[in-house]
């Protein structure tokens, strides 16, 4: 078994959070330019150190990797193009965790090199606007952020949206990242209203957001709906237990008149929307719920189902700590208002405002509380 040795680098620049590997570098341009020269331009790298490394590799790996003849394209053998699509896959399921420790070694370096940045700690459901949000809050200047303001960092941890209310409620966090349909039924009711409190809490608008089908290029099965894939008995890539897509799952199957097992029917869960659509696009499925930003990336078809609401929340208590305060200046600025439309499939809502709780999360009705005691009791 070949071991792995990871390493970073320190930069001014904004990048993608991916671990880089020199060899899939050089196999990607090679196959993508078509020859060995051409990808050693590609790279900026010299024909001789390329066709080198390759050599060098393919001796430590003990297979070969581009089969390359003269007057013909150069291309991957079947062992290069497994390590390719292996290397995809694993970025794609390890995307949340990648994340989170590019902002623990963020957040470290942020507190060494100035003591006055604002240092916000979020655990959420993973979310392509909130890694957006992280790399705008940084290149920010003071003015974005507000006059008085210091820098703002924000210290990302993507988890189910369940986990991530607990660990706002538990002080691990400052605030937390969930969603739930437009119009909430009773499974979201269920699996948030323990924890969230009225008075306690706080809603902040952040954004809109569209979930639907993911699927193969060209949609080949025809799935329009939930019940398309259960009669077609199509192969469904699920969400785990505790994430809010899949208690967006749980209340659309509720709608449809479908239950879980009518479309799930093996334990094949995935991480987070980039490792569902990864999924699809390698043929180990036919489909699987996400955001639409997924499958435009993995190359798939979308098929809406349903928008829904991204809110940020913290404790009351919370409101008037100054990097709170920025990250609140910093949601209402019309730049990033902006860079949210540039998201497939996402519009800002709100974005900024503490709002009311009982009317983004309707379950709160004071009066229906008090005519049904026992229902209260019993959730």
């Amino acid at each position: 078994m070949h071991r792995l040795q990871l390493h970073y680098t320190l930069s001014r620049d904004s990048s993608p959070a991916l671990l880089r590997n020199p060899l899939i570098d050089l196999l990607q341009a090679v196959s993508s330019q078509g020859s060995i020269s051409g990808g050693a331009r590609a790279l900026g790298l010299s024909y001789r150190h390329v066709w080198g490394e390759l050599k060098r590799w393919e001796n430590e790996l003990g297979n070969e990797l581009v089969i390359w003849e003269k007057g013909q394209r150069a291309h991957l053998t079947e062992f290069g193009n497994k390590l390719m699509w292996a290397e995809r896959q694993a970025q794609a399921r390890l995307a949340p965790q990648i994340e989170a420790l590019r902002a623990e070694l963020e957040r470290s370096y942020a507190l060494a090199f100035d003591n006055s940045v604002h240092v916000v700690t979020l655990y959420a459901s993973h979310d392509d606007a909130l890694s957006r949000l992280r790399e705008h809050a940084l290149q920010g200047d003071r003015l974005a952020l507000g006059r008085n303001s210091g820098r703002l960092h924000l210290d990302i941890r993507f988890t189910g949206s369940v986990d991530a209310i607990r660990a706002l409620n538990e002080g691990r966090c400052v605030m937390a990242g969930f969603h739930t349909l437009l119009g909430t039924g009773p499974l979201t009711r269920r699996s948030y209203k323990p924890l969230l409190q009225p008075g306690q809490h706080k809603i902040i608008g952040f954004a809109q957001r569209t979930q639907g089908l993911m699927v193969a290029k060209g949609n080949p099965l025809g799935l329009r709906s939930l019940q398309d894939l259960a009669d077609q008995r199509a192969r469904f890539a699920a969400r785990g237990l505790g994430s809010g897509t899949r208690v967006v799952l749980d209340e659309l199957l509720i709608q449809a008149g479908l239950v879980a097992s009518d479309i799930i029917s093996d334990d094949h869960t995935e991480p987070s929307h980039a490792a569902v659509a990864q999924a699809v696009a390698a043929g180990q499925c036919d489909a699987g719920l996400g955001i639409a930003a997924a499958a435009q990336r993995a190359g798939l078809d979308f098929v809406p189902l349903a928008d829904e609401r991204y809110h940020l929340v913290c404790l009351k208590s919370a409101l008037l700590r100054p990097g709170i305060q920025a990250l609140l200046h910093l949601l209402k600025t019309p730049a990033w208002k902006s860079e949210v439309a540039t998201i497939t499939g996402y519009a800002a809502l709100q974005s900024g405002e503490v709002l009311s709780m009982r009317r983004v999360l309707p379950w709160w009705d004071y009066r229906q509380e008090k005519s049904h005691p026992i229902d209260a009791l019993n959730h």
